[in-house]
């Protein structure tokens, strides 16, 4: 077998037993609950500030601690913006500059304020493979795999993430119909799955640097993020 089919069935594969948990937590998800609303003042290294609302649950389908961050407040008649987040440890705390998270972090917590809505902080390090598993792609990419590839070369999905728990989050808070503040249609793909209504997906910026230019050109090429190409000439 070819490396190519060899990829192409690694990939097939993978979304295969995406799809299959998917099934299974669908059909055994419970109803959330929310357990605590508390007030915090968020602060961000650049001077941006904004009083949110941080909302805990219980009943999640994957038992994992996401949470909801209330921003700002929706006006009548219109709809909330929503931005599911998952977790990055070197980008939204450190810093990193080879993926876009922190800046993507930072965007949506102002744009959501603005607006009104959720930004849900979900517990999906490394597009659910975790922080270790994060760390070793890396290095493969530093041999020349892009992203995706190196997650396959260690044995694990391209994009283990499940939305199950979102969805269910976005239930318990009455936001089932929404705008989606994404670059990724496998989001809003996943959320209409779950019965989310998703008007329109809002892209994000682009936040280019040389250390993820390839990072962000293999998102649009391999799973059609809605990152402008010519926006990469850094």
């Amino acid at each position: 077998m070819s490396e190519l089919a060899s990829e192409s069935l690694n990939t097939a594969l993978s979304r295969a037993r995406r799809q299959q948990q998917r099934n299974a937590r669908e059909s055994e998800a419970p109803t959330a609950s929310v357990r605590t609303r508390v007030k915090v003042p968020l602060r961000f290294g650049d001077g941006y500030s904004v009083n949110a609302e941080m909302i805990t649950f219980e009943g999640l389908v994957d038992g994992r601690e996401h949470l909801a961050i209330a921003l700002g407040d929706v006006a009548p008649g219109q709809l909330p913006l929503v931005r599911m987040h998952s977790e990055c440890l070197t980008g939204d705390v450190f810093g990193s500059a080879r993926c876009d998270c922190g800046p993507q972090l930072r965007e949506a917590v102002e744009r959501i304020a603005e607006r009104g809505g959720y930004l849900l902080y979900l517990r999906q390090e490394g597009r659910g493979i975790g922080l270790y598993n994060k760390l070793d792609a890396y290095a493969l990419q530093d041999q020349g795999l892009d992203t995706y590839a190196a997650n396959l070369a260690l044995g694990l999905p391209e994009d283990a993430r499940d939305y199950t728990a979102a969805a269910q989050m976005l239930g318990t808070l009455g936001a089932d119909r929404i705008d989606l503040l994404s670059n990724n249609p496998d989001k809003s793909a996943q959320l209409t799955e779950r019965g989310v209504v998703v008007r329109d997906r809002v892209s994000t910026g682009v936040h280019a640097t040389r250390y993820n230019r390839n990072y962000l050109l293999a998102k649009v090429t391999q799973t059609h993020h809605s990152i402008d190409l010519a926006a990469l000439t850094v």
